[in-house]
């Protein structure tokens, strides 16, 4: 895994949806570690949203972290629609980043989608969230069993380093507190 073969795709993070979800905050700011990680990695990123006209717009604390970053509007659950399948391919993607909501549906679906094209997927646990925490339990025991890996943020962030010698070691350790 690295920055020219690995892509983050943002799921969902909506300002109508968080309220609903169980330690949403802790998912956003979790996210958010990732995502200026990832800049400075120089890891691209997509985002989606869930029918914005219902579950509204990204919400803000994200949406300043993606940058140009493209948005795409998405009624399907799995965010692995035909525009961002485009950038999958654009840019000979081998690796997916999943960060979002909500694990047992738009993000599990998406994990098996990404796993049925062979892709390696990364979701880190704290990156991702459901309304009910048995629900968030259940969807990353199915992204395993699909043969993605559950990890955390720390972990993908130096995984994605490979050592302390990387330039934006000093930039993603201070991220890690």
């Amino acid at each position: 895994m690295n920055s020219e073969n690995t892509l983050c795709i943002v799921v969902d993070i909506q300002e109508r949806l968080l309220p609903a979800l169980y330690e949403a905050e802790k998912m956003v700011e979790r996210s958010r570690i990732v995502l200026q990680g990832l800049q400075a990695l120089g890891v691209p990123l997509v985002a989606t949203e869930q029918y914005p006209k219902g579950l509204g717009k990204t919400t803000a604390a994200v949406q300043l972290l993606l940058g140009d970053a493209p948005v795409f509007e998405k009624t399907r659950f799995s965010a692995v629609i035909d525009e961002v399948a485009a950038v999958l391919a654009a840019k000979n993607i081998r690796n997916v980043i999943l960060l979002g909501a909500e694990a047992h549906v738009c993000m599990l679906q998406t994990v098996l989608d990404l796993r049925a094209k062979g892709l390696a997927v990364y979701v880190p646990f704290d990156c991702t969230t459901s309304r009910h925490p048995d629900n968030k339990a259940n969807a990353l025991q199915q992204m395993r069993d699909a043969g993605a890996v559950v990890s955390n943020s720390e972990s993908v962030l130096f995984q994605l380093l490979g050592d302390a010698k990387h330039p934006a070691f000093k930039t993603v350790s201070k991220l890690i507190q």
